[in-house]
């Protein structure tokens, strides 16, 4: 069957660009999407392991601004109308995942083999109702099954004996905020383990105000999903190993060469070394996606990589906002707030400035000192006019500016 568009991507981005969220949200929406038709059927074979095309990708924004949840659906909606799709449990435990790995698990012929897998698409509106992050046993087999291990996994249970499933595989799509982050995951999980093999899509903006989207939509909407479901269920079809091309070798080679030789200035080594180590595996996964969304060769080429690395690198300095408020102290903490606000309002009164953040100083001393540490670090200026204290942000913060990047022509 031909497929009815030339990149499927790019048309679930026309779908769905009459909502608010800003477009590389939809972009990695439809990533997960891909991803969770590929399942496990296709892979860049390494000798010594495979890459297989599964995300876990992380949408965060603070409440109520960009419509996480709304965004993450519109995709996964799509993938649940592709025949033989399997989706995981709302809340993830070993039993809970046990029995949905039972019922997902199914046979693909290639190469005149039968293998078995058994895959799973995960889709939480709230990260913290799915996964519980002091659960370390649960996070180490989300690390194990983004790798790619294969094999028959088994658990020991006090009533059931021994659990067992064959060829486990999940593609995980969550929406959570940065407080969230911040409060349930300990600084030792950033740059290592569970979280470098994330990928966290920020956003703190709408790209647009639509306050009733079904005014905004064309009638042919309902048309639109139908072709994106059937693509996609071509997609679902494809089997086998992605090669790569002779200039998708040379450019991997060289991209390589440099990623280790030259360190990102953007990301401090201690909190995403793990991240920088992982990051040509979250490159080729998504030169896969990028790839079949195109066509069904089964090929790599330099292009794709090239791209795949530009879509990653773009979520780089997000990632500093996302991590930034974990392992700070409460102090911290207030300053970020303080200075948050300023930053939005401009200028303001020293009063207007206590007003919004008294609740965390009933000692009005404790705030003139966090103010006056903000005035000697340059991230804020007070000045004198009458009789009023005016505040506006000092040099620092001008200089400062944490969402550099997410205004690139990509994500416009």
């Amino acid at each position: 069957m031909t497929r009815k568009h030339s990149d499927w991507l790019s048309a679930f981005l026309d779908y769905s660009s009459f909502g608010e969220a800003p477009r590389h949200f939809y972009f990695w929406t439809g990533v997960s999407t891909i991803a969770g038709a590929l399942r496990r059927k296709v892979w860049i074979d390494q000798a010594y392991f495979r890459w297989y095309p599964n995300f876990y990708i992380i949408l965060v924004a603070p409440p109520g601004i960009v419509s996480k949840s709304t965004t993450a659906g519109i995709g996964m909606q799509l993938l649940r109308k592709v025949p033989d799709i399997k989706f995981g449990p709302d809340v993830v435990t070993w039993q809970a995942l046990v029995s949905a790995f039972s019922e997902s698990t199914v046979g693909f012929e290639h190469e005149g083999e039968m293998h078995i897998m058994s895959p799973l698409t995960l889709e939480s509106s709230e990260f913290g109702n799915l996964l519980n992050p002091s659960d370390t046993e649960m996070i180490d087999l989300l690390v194990s099954l983004w790798d790619g291990k294969s094999g028959t996994f088994e658990k020991k249970t006090k009533h059931s004996g021994n659990d067992s499933v064959e060829n486990p595989w999940i593609n995980l799509l969550a929406c959570t905020t940065p407080s969230w982050i911040a409060g349930n995951f300990p600084e030792y999980m950033i740059g290592g383990g569970f979280t470098s093999r994330c990928l966290f899509v920020y956003a703190e903006q709408k790209a647009q105000y639509v306050a009733y989207p079904g005014l905004r939509v064309p009638k042919d909407l309902p048309q639109r999903a139908q072709a994106l479901i059937d693509d996609l269920t071509e997609i679902s079809k494809l089997t086998g190993e992605y090669k790569l091309t002779a200039d998708a070798v040379e450019w991997g080679e060289a991209w390589y060469k440099q990623h280790y030789s030259v360190r990102p200035t953007n990301l401090d080594d201690d909190r995403f070394g793990g991240y920088i180590a992982r990051k040509q595996t979250h490159l080729h996964k998504l030169a896969m996606i990028l790839a079949a969304s195109q066509n069904s060769d089964l090929t790599l080429t330099a292009p794709i990589l090239d791209l795949a690395n530009t879509m990653i690198t773009d979520l780089e300095p997000d990632m500093s906002n996302v991590f930034s408020k974990i392992g700070k102290s409460d102090t911290s903490v207030y300053v970020d707030k303080i200075v948050s606000y300023v930053k939005k309002v401009e200028r303001c009164s020293y009063a207007e400035v206590y007003r919004y953040v008294h609740v965390h100083f009933p000692s009005m001393r404790d705030f003139e000192d966090v103010m006056a540490g903000c005035v000697k670090t340059g991230y804020l200026r007070i000045t004198q006019e009458g009789t009023d204290l005016m505040v506006s942000l000092g040099q620092a913060s001008l200089m400062d500016n944490p969402l550099a990047g997410i205004q690139s022509l990509r994500r416009s």
